[in-house]
Order: C-alpha cells, then structure tokens, then sequence
C-alpha cells in the first residue's frame, strides 16, 4: 500500500459500549447480567425522564407487566412474589422521585379533611 496504510476501525475490534438495557425473556441487564432495570439502568432511567416522571411510571408499567408474562411462561413456579415483582419495577422510582413523594404531614392532613 502507498501512502497511509489502513487500521481495521477500533469498533471491529473491541465490542460497542452496550446499554443497560433488558434481555428479554430473562429480564437481565445485557451489559452487567443484574436483574433489570440494575442500578445504573435506573439512574439512567431517572436522568431521561426526569421532566417526564409520569412517563417513566408508565414505561416501567409496561416493563412490568411484559416481565410478568415472560417470566411466567419460563418458570410459574419462580416468578416472584406480586410484591417484589413491584418493588423491582415501579417501587423505586417512587422513593426517588421526588414529585410524587408524599409527607406523613400532608397524608394526615388529607385523611383528617376526609373524616
């Protein structure tokens, strides 16, 4: 070859940086094989729908119910309990979403107004 040779490209040669995002049927993080969403499919999660919260509600709602009916129809008997199941996908954001956090303050308020 003249002048400059060629490089295979970097991409070739080293795998492209993966997502922490679910592998379906297992719902595994793809990246670090956590059960998802992982810790840092969450903060990224936060960050993307931080103006949106709602919508993240929503898309963790379908996430969930997808996950239900995959896990299910791999394994009944190791699905996890309704609760956990809940925690995993619509739990957390609530204790880091601040716009839906709700004070003992104001609960006790509403119940006392609804007496």
């Amino acid at each position: 070859m003249t002048g400059q040779q060629r490089r295979p490209a970097m991409n070739r040669l080293v795998p492209a940086e993966v997502e922490h995002l679910p592998t379906r049927p297992l719902w595994l993080c793809r990246r670090c094989g956590q059960p998802w969403p992982c810790g840092a499919a969450k903060l990224a999660l936060l960050a993307e729908y931080r103006e949106v919260p709602v919508s993240l509600f929503l898309y963790l709602a379908g996430c969930l119910h997808d996950a239900i009916d995959d896990l299910h129809r791999l394994n009944p008997s190791v699905t996890g309990s309704t609760a956990d199941m809940f925690d995993r996908f619509i739990g957390w954001p609530a204790r880091h979403t601040h716009a839906y956090r709700v004070s003992t303050t104001t609960a006790v308020s509403i119940e006392e107004a609804n007496s």
